[in-house]
């Protein structure tokens, strides 16, 4: 079974182009599959049976695995097994009867628009790092990017004139506006500050320091820093600033599909989870501030 988790780990990334956190998810998954099947002296795909997946989940959920974990397992194996289909080696999916177990919805933690204004004014303008940062920092609550979509942007995915940046990514491609506040400070870091940092004919938009391509773990470090200086004390990320950036679009009265649109959902059910965090504020306003309630 290993040739065949392999083929299939490959058809997700090369053909699906999905990201390689979700190839190594997918893989990390069903490598725990095979060391249960090897236990159970199973070398054949075709001999795995629903009654044998429900032992193999019994397990996951015996050795204390959270639901949710629980629930990406199965989404895995469904989709190894439905390719396995495709390729004829075994005639049916094992987990098209199996029930995935309810998982309650976590929502994501996200600033109010005040710790979002506070934290933007935190880097300093004065030198060329905060003029890089405050690029960034603008940019990335502007448009709702992921952070590894942020550090891929190029020169040329930028239009300075209309104000919106081309994003590519799992190979769809999406076009997103930004504000006034970000085209003034991404004109000030292209202008002023870029040409210091990066090397010549890097056509990356946002560099390091030392002019090489900047990390997840380079800007995460750099927000939490920012983060600390402006007092919020929330445990947030870059992705906290993409849930900003929904969350506050559709407290405007943003429409869903627009937001899903710039997010790159492919599914409205992963937008969808910020309207119901749009209610729950409303109503824990409305507990709070009502005489009556």
């Amino acid at each position: 079974m290993k040739k065949e988790i392999e083929e299939f780990i490959q058809f997700m990334r090369e053909q699906k182009k999905h990201s390689e956190n979700t190839c190594v998810s997918y893989n990390r998954d069903l490598q725990k599959l095979l060391t249960f099947c090897q236990e159970q002296q199973l070398q054949n795909v075709s001999k795995i049976t629903p009654l044998f997946i429900q032992s193999y989940l019994f397990g996951l959920e015996k050795n204390n695995l959270s639901t949710a974990s629980v629930a990406r397992h199965m989404s895995t194996l469904k989709a190894f097994f439905s390719y396995q289909v495709t390729k004829g080696h075994i005639e049916s999916n094992p987990m098209n009867h199996l029930k995935k177990p309810k998982v309650e919805r976590k929502l994501p933690i996200v600033l109010n628009e005040f710790q979002v204004e506070t934290l933007l004014k935190m880097p300093d303008l004065n030198t060329a790092k905060g003029c890089r940062d405050k690029a960034m920092l603008e940019l990335l609550y502007a448009t709702g990017l992921r952070v590894n979509e942020l550090l891929e942007l190029k020169l040329e995915d930028l239009n300075m004139e209309l104000s919106y940046i081309t994003c590519t990514a799992l190979g769809r491609q999406r076009v997103i506006p930004f504000g006034k506040y970000a085209r003034q400070a991404l004109h000030i870091y292209i202008e002023q500050v870029r040409g210091q940092m990066a090397k010549e004919n890097d056509n990356t938009l946002f560099v390091s320091l030392q002019g090489k391509k900047m990390s997840r773990q380079g800007f995460w470090k750099i927000l939490k820093n920012y983060a600390k200086m402006s007092g919020i004390e929330e445990e947030i990320t870059p992705t906290t600033l993409r849930h900003s950036f929904a969350l506050h679009l559709v407290e405007n009265g943003a429409d869903l599909h627009a937001v899903q649109e710039m997010l790159g959902h492919v599914d409205m059910n992963s937008t969808q989870v910020y309207a119901e965090l749009s209610k729950r504020k409303i109503r824990e306003v409305y507990n709070q501030t009502h005489p009556r309630v």
